[in-house]
């Protein structure tokens, strides 16, 4: 297929376009993570016991939303597509099919979730003491679980359709009450750890109320489709075992940081809690660079998609940069913010350094994730993944608790997990076997063309 030429002000636009969309996204991905490490610091106060039950419990919630991804990035993949065709009623009804399914899944968490919470916590902690405060508040919390899967999907269809704007005002809605009802009902009104996890559920359904009040005023029909449904299932085999290469990973590093030492897991959890808030900094230009890569190849052309996947990939990298140096200076202030426990923050510092050093390399990974899952290319980034996981992270966290490495190990796994990551997914963008062009379902085209 020939180039086309590209004329001047062709990529000041392209750029003018993933930040447009871009910077509601980050508005949006970084709320939850920010209401997270409120409640961290709010927690914090509480004592190191009551950070690490959170921790323990937080690992385990955020599991619903990891496995459940294709909620969210595949309903972005398949309503970009439709909508770069022009069939925006399609688009939406994936959202509406993807609603159903996450309330459906949802409940059933709960459910599990009530009979699992016990044996799960012990699992994951050494501490019996931290293990009974992380029962309570995942008992309390799930009742969030078909919330967050809500609020998922409504986040999927509207990135398809390239409406950032009203996800961003419905979750700063939901987490910007909660932020302020956590620290008056863990502390003003002394119920603890309990009064975290209230706030949480709080948080949900304040903005799943407001994305499924946003769907009925779309009218298009909301009745649930089993055919529709099963079709948004056939990528979630490959979403899910993405999901679960992560979470093998986020999981082993908090029950060797719990077996380590109370104070290693809380430290572990405040320093994770800052990754995960940056990972989620850095994914609105991969969310951004998802809508328009799938609205690009919905639209069969393919030389913006491409020209969309290298601009995204540079500005991931000065993304990544910029926020290294600033947490590198915020080195010897931030972690205070969190915990005044001295063993915490001594703990801490075993983390710090390994996590500014990563910010560039997953600025690179983040957005390039989000070229490849809005054409569609998640079995290649499943793959990836979990060779990444096998070979990289966990080897390197479990030989840490055998040989007691501590967070030095924890981190230095993530740290061969992320190098091996980004060396893929660049391979992929140079091969170019990302781009088939067409509205593809499923995965897969009617007739899908390669140019």
């Amino acid at each position: 297929m020939a180039a086309h030429p590209d004329p001047a002000g062709r990529a000041g636009s392209t750029l003018r376009q993933l930040f447009a969309l871009a910077v509601p996204a980050l508005g949006v991905l970084a709320a939850e993570p920010l209401y997270l490490l409120v409640d961290t610091a709010v927690v914090g106060h509480l004592g190191a016991v009551p950070l690490a039950a959170l921790s323990v419990g937080a690992i385990v919630l955020a599991q619903i939303a990891t496995q459940m991804t294709f909620l969210s990035f595949g309903t972005t993949a398949r309503a970009a597509r439709l909508h770069g065709a022009g069939r925006r009623a399609e688009a939406v009804a994936e959202g509406i099919q993807a609603t159903w399914l996450g309330a459906i899944a949802g409940l059933v968490l709960l459910v599990a979730g009530q009979l699992l919470a016990a044996p799960v916590a012990g699992l994951l902690t050494g501490d019996d003491q931290a293990a009974a405060s992380a029962v309570g508040w995942l008992r309390i919390a799930l009742f969030g679980a078909p919330m967050i899967l809500i609020t998922m999907a409504g986040n999927g269809w509207m990135r398809g359709v390239q409406d950032l704007r009203r996800p961003l005002r419905y979750v700063l809605a939901g987490n910007g009450i909660s932020a302020v009802l956590c620290p008056v009902l863990v502390h003003g009104l002394g119920w603890g750890l309990n009064g975290s996890a209230i706030a949480n559920v709080v948080a949900q359904l304040i903005s799943a109320g407001l994305f499924v009040r946003a769907l009925v005023a779309e009218g298009v029909p909301l009745a649930p489709v089993p055919a529709a449904m099963r079709a948004q299932l056939g990528l979630a085999r490959d979403l899910v075992l993405l999901g679960l290469a992560f979470q093998a990973c986020w999981v082993s590093a908090t029950a060797v940081a719990a077996h380590t030492s109370t104070a290693a897991v809380g430290a572990h959890q405040v320093v994770f809690q800052l990754w995960m808030f940056l990972a989620f900094v850095l994914d609105a230009l991969a969310i951004a660079a998802q809508a328009l890569v799938g609205a690009a190849l919905g639209a069969r052309d393919g030389e913006r998609a491409r020209r969309l996947a290298w601009h995204v990939t540079g500005g991931g990298l000065i993304f990544g940069t910029l926020l290294g140096a600033v947490f590198a200076a915020l080195a010897g202030i931030l972690p205070r913010a969190f915990t005044g426990d001295a063993a915490v923050l001594a703990e801490m510092s075993h983390a710090w350094w390994f996590f500014v050093a990563l910010q560039p390399i997953g600025g690179v990974v983040f957005a390039l994730d989000g070229v490849l899952l809005g054409a569609g290319d998640a079995a290649y980034l499943r793959s990836a993944t979990m060779s990444a996981a096998a070979l990289g992270f966990l080897p390197a966290v479990w030989a840490s608790l055998s040989f007691g490495w501590g967070l030095v190990g924890i981190w230095s796994g993530l740290s061969v997990f992320l190098l091996i990551r980004m060396i893929t997914v660049l391979a992929r963008l140079r091969s170019g076997r990302w781009v088939v062009l067409g509205a593809v379902r499923e995965g897969t085209a009617a007739h899908p063309v390669r140019p």
